[in-house]
C-alpha cells in the first residue's frame, strides 16, 4: 500500500482500530451469543448475520493495521510552501481547454474530488507534487494525457 498520510490521519486510523478491536468486537460477540440462544445455528439468520458482521469487522481491522504499518507518514507542519505538497492549495489551468480551478493536494484519506481536494497519489497529484508556481506539467492518466500549468500557490 504505502499511502502517504499525516500524523492526524494515523491518529484517526488508530482510533478506529481501537474502537473496532474493543467496543465493536464486544458488541458483535454479544450479538452472536443472543442469536445462538435462539436455537439451530444452521438456519438461524440472526446468527449468520452476526458471523458476517464479525468477518467484516475483522477485515476492516486487517485493513487498518495494514494502512498504519505501511504508511509513509509526513510532517505536514514543516512543509516548504514554495512547492506543492500535502495540504497545498494552488490555482491551476488545464492548458488544453483553458479551464482554471483551485485544487488542494491531500492524503488519500482526505480526498474529496467534488471540492477539488485531490489525492497526492492520484495521477494529477503525482504530477503536481514538488512543483512550483509557473511550472507546466504533463499528467499521464489511464485514458488520456493533458497539461496543467500552476498559476499560483495559495
Amino acid at each position: 500500500m504505502n499511502n502517504i498520510l499525516t500524523e492526524e490521519n494515523i491518529k484517526k486510523l488508530r482510533e478506529e482500530l481501537d474502537y473496532r478491536m474493543t467496543v465493536k468486537r464486544a458488541e458483535i460477540a454479544k450479538e452472536k451469543l443472543v442469536a445462538a440462544a435462539h436455537g439451530d445455528r444452521s438456519e438461524n439468520a440472526e446468527y449468520k448475520e452476526a458471523c458476517r458482521n464479525y468477518r467484516e469487522n475483522d477485515n476492516r481491522i486487517q485493513y487498518l493495521l495494514t494502512m498504519i504499518s505501511t504508511a509513509t507518514v509526513i510532517d505536514d507542519n514543516n512543509i516548504d510552501t514554495s512547492t506543492l505538497g500535502i495540504n497545498s492549495k494552488a490555482k491551476i489551468r488545464f492548458v488544453e481547454d483553458e479551464f482554471e480551478d483551485i485544487i488542494t493536494l491531500v492524503t488519500t484519506m482526505d480526498l474529496d474530488p467534488e471540492n477539488m481536494k485531490i489525492s497526492i497519489e492520484s495521477d494529477l497529484g503525482k504530477a503536481l507534487a514538488g512543483k512550483k508556481q509557473g511550472d507546466i506539467v504533463e499528467v499521464i492518466a489511464p485514458e488520456e494525457k493533458y497539461t496543467v500549468e500552476i498559476l499560483e500557490i495559495l
